[in-house]
Parts: structure tokens; C-alpha cells; sequence
């Protein structure tokens, strides 16, 4: 991996997990108005995939999209804000934690529809088809909506019309507080793939180097008009599917219970070379000082105005 490359993951991985956190202390504060997923421990999924995407890519989001807004280079100044339902949010605070957006870095949006994603990601793959553009889309997606019929009409579609979409699944193990080994028919939500004629990819979740590589080799065969991959990155949450969430389902012997995809990160790159010491260091407190700056923010940021109730309505 490069040196950029690795700089810029790791300056990215630890953004998220220190924003995760002050939502977590906020949220714990009764300042953040309905609910909020936290996305720490799955930091290796959205660096790894954003890593190799431009503005000019798409990417659809779930209800736990934090972490993919980040990476996808949304501002976090007005992400905080957003949460805290404050003016100058990326929504201008009407939209909060589920429904994050920024559509000039290409994020389309995180949804509270499970499944939600499918088809707009394969909506905006095939504009950049139609169009003769030189991009892809990215539909993430956790475990539990691979369940959802939306699964298997987006991939489907995907897959008759060659689109250059790459389908990513975080799977944490649990849709909310339901295993997935009970949930599904399947071990493994990747060997789905085959009946849609596509590639189905398993990857260490866990593992920055695993999940770029394979994003690597999606993103060239959408490319080459070859069509969409799958890609099942196994990963693990830290906490609950909610904010306040007890947990009790979940148990001890996890493989992935006690890993650190950003520990773990620090460790690979820093005996690679791709990163020293003392620039993971300094990585760390800028990403703790920009977070604690948009906290800062967004506590100042004003609530909407009244008249905004009758701004962005279509109906």
C-alpha cells in the first residue's frame, strides 16, 4: 500500500471512531434528538472501500452511516451539527443521524429504510452508464437487509443491465439483535451471488489491506463494463444496534469480539513503513482536536428557523 494511501485511511479510521465517541458522549447528554447506530469497530469497512473513490463516485448508506459519510469526505463540521438537529447541518438539521447526506461528495444519503439502498445505488450506477461516465456506485449494507426483497431486485437488476455497481455488506453479525447464522438459509451472504451471475467476495472485515484489495479488483471490473461484485466484509460492532442497546445477545466467543480494525491498521502499516510511529501520533490528536472543533460547532450552530418547515417540501 502506499504511503498516502495508508496516511489517508488512518487519518480517516480514527475521525470516525473519535466522532463516534462524542456522538456516544452527546447523545448520552440528552443534546441529539431521536436515535443514533454508532458505527465503531466497522472503520475498516468504509476506509477501505472510500479509499479508492472520488467525488464524482456514488455511495448509498444505511441507518448506521456515520462512518461512510466521513470517509466519503463530508464535511464533518456540518455532519456534527446535522445530528444535533442545529441550522447548519448538512440538512440543515431537518435530516439528523439517519439521513445524512451530501450529494456534491457523491453520498447519497444514509436511510432508515432497511434495504433502502439497492435500488438507488443501482439507479445511480446506471445514470453513469447512460451517461458514458467513468465512475461507479457503492451500496452498503448490513446483514440483516440482505434479507430484504430489495437485495434481490437490486442485484438482479444489477446484474441483467451490467451496471457498475459494487454491493458491500457489513455484516456485524447481527440484524439488530438477531444472529445471522439463525436469520438466514445461507452461511454466507457472498454465495448469493452466484445466483445472480455476479462475483461473491468474503473478506476480513476487520482488515483495511483485505477490503481495498477486493474494492480494488470490484471497481476495475465495473469499470471494464463487466458488472457488479459482492463483497461480504465480516466485521463486528462495538456497541449496540442503538445507542442504550443492553446487548444481551451478544456473547463471548466472537472472533471478532475483542479485535480493533484501527489497532490492528496501526500495527500492519507501522512494521510495513507505510506510516511511522510518530506520524500515527499526530494523526491521532488531529483527528481528536477536528472532532472536539466540530463539537465546538454545532453546540454554537442555531436551531432551524420556523419559516424552514416550509423550505425543501415537495409535497
Amino acid at each position: 500500500m502506499e504511503k498516502k494511501t495508508a496516511l489517508w485511511i488512518y487519518q480517516k479510521m480514527n475521525e470516525i471512531r473519535f466522532f463516534e465517541e462524542q456522538v456516544r458522549r452527546i447523545f448520552g447528554k440528552g443534546l441529539i434528538p431521536g436515535f443514533v447506530h454508532l458505527y465503531a469497530g466497522e472503520e475498516a469497512v468504509a476506509t477501505g472501500v472510500m479509499a479508492q473513490l472520488e467525488d464524482s463516485d456514488y455511495i448509498t448508506s444505511t441507518h448506521r452511516g456515520h462512518g461512510h459519510a466521513i470517509a466519503k469526505g463530508c464535511d464533518i463540521n456540518g455532519m456534527m451539527a446535522e445530528i444535533m438537529g442545529k441550522k447548519d447541518g448538512l440538512g440543515g438539521g431537518k435530516g439528523g443521524s439517519m439521513h445524512v447526506a451530501d450529494i456534491d461528495k457523491g453520498m447519497l444519503g444514509a436511510n432508515g429504510i432497511v434495504g433502502g439502498g439497492f435500488g438507488l445505488a443501482a439507479g445511480a450506477a446506471l445514470s453513469i452508464k447512460t451517461l458514458g461516465n467513468d465512475n461507479v456506485a457503492v451500496c452498503f449494507f448490513g446483514d440483516g437487509a440482505s434479507n430484504e426483497g430489495t437485495f434481490h431486485e437490486g442485484l438482479n437488476l444489477a446484474s441483467i443491465l451490467d451496471l457498475p455497481v459494487i454491493f458491500v455488506c457489513e455484516n456485524n453479525q447481527f440484524g439488530e439483535g438477531t444472529p445471522f447464522r439463525y436469520a438466514s438459509a445461507s452461511e454466507t451472504v457472498a454465495e448469493r451471488a452466484s445466483a445472480y451471475n455476479m462475483p461473491g467476495v468474503r473478506v476480513d472485515g476487520m482488515d483495511v489491506e483485505a477490503v481495498y484489495k477486493a474494492t480494488e479488483e470490484a471497481i476495475e471490473r465495473a469499470k471494464a463494463g463487466k458488472g457488479p461484485t459482492l463483497i461480504e466484509c465480516d466485521t463486528y460492532r462495538q456497541y449496540g444496534h442503538f445507542e442504550g442497546d443492553e446487548q444481551k445477545y451478544k456473547s463471548e466467543d466472537d472472533p471478532n469480539r475483542d479485535r480493533d480494525p484501527i489497532i490492528e491498521f496501526r500495527g500492519k502499516a507501522v512494521e510495513n513503513g507505510w506510516i511511522t510511529k510518530e506520524e500515527a501520533d499526530s494523526i491521532e490528536s488531529a483527528a481528536e482536536k477536528t472532532i472536539e472543533d466540530a463539537v465546538a460547532f454545532a453546540e454554537v450552530s442555531p436551531l432551524p428557523d420556523e419559516s424552514s418547515l416550509y423550505k425543501d417540501v415537495f409535497a
